[in-house]
């Protein structure tokens, strides 16, 4: 007589060696699915700059107030020195040798835009006695600049960093700038203060 009651034990066996090899295929897939897995939830996370090895750098007396703008000339630097008042002299002079370059530099598109639109018989000679003229009212008010920012920090090995930042007003200079250039015999009979004046205070403008 045929038994019904089902498969025998011997056909629901599986060999262990089949079963070891099957095991052997499928470990290394789950865990290369495992580590995707997680690859993916660390790569939803957002990184900040102090993970990634970055550091903020603090600049002292260096911030938008610091800057130029329509009424200020401006400018910011530092000296270092393992003296104290040394490093203050250093930041100072760093300051002030910034602040005539920039100057200097507005003053040369002024003087070329006014003397351009002004009726001078020899050009090169005039711009070129407005710029010396620039350069040395520069020169005369630089030390009168006022600090409008100072810090003073110590490194570990005891040296001294000065950070410094100092202004020009504008209106003062343009005002020193006039006295020169009206005394000057070379260009005073068409010299024109108010002309000039407007050239200078719609370059000044461009500075922020």
């Amino acid at each position: 007589m045929v038994s019904e009651t089902g498969p025998s034990r011997k056909e629901n066996y599986i060999p262990i060696k089949l079963l070891s090899m099957t095991l052997r295929n499928i470990l290394p897939l789950a865990l290369l699915l495992g580590g995707a897995t997680l690859a993916g939830c660390k790569g939803g996370k957002s990184i900040t700059p102090k993970q990634a090895g970055e550091i903020e750098i603090l600049e002292y007396c260096a911030s938008e107030d610091h800057k130029s703008d329509k009424d200020h000339f401006r400018a910011s630097a530092t000296g270092e020195s393992i003296s104290r008042e040394t490093a203050k002299k250093m930041s100072r002079s760093n300051c002030e040798s910034a602040l005539a370059r920039s100057i200097n530099s507005t003053m040369e598109i002024v003087t070329d835009n006014y003397v351009n639109s002004s009726k001078f018989n020899n050009v090169e000679e005039v711009t070129e006695t407005f710029n010396d003229l620039a350069r040395t009212v520069v020169n005369q008010q630089l030390s009168g600049a006022i600090t409008v920012c100072e810090r003073l920090t110590q490194k570990a090995d005891g040296s001294y960093v000065s950070y410094r930042a100092i202004e020009l007003s504008g209106a003062e200079l343009v005002s020193k700038y006039n006295e020169r250039l009206s005394q000057d015999e070379r260009i005073r009979a068409e010299y024109n203060y108010e002309k000039f004046k407007e050239t200078f205070e719609a370059e000044l403008a461009k500075q922020r």
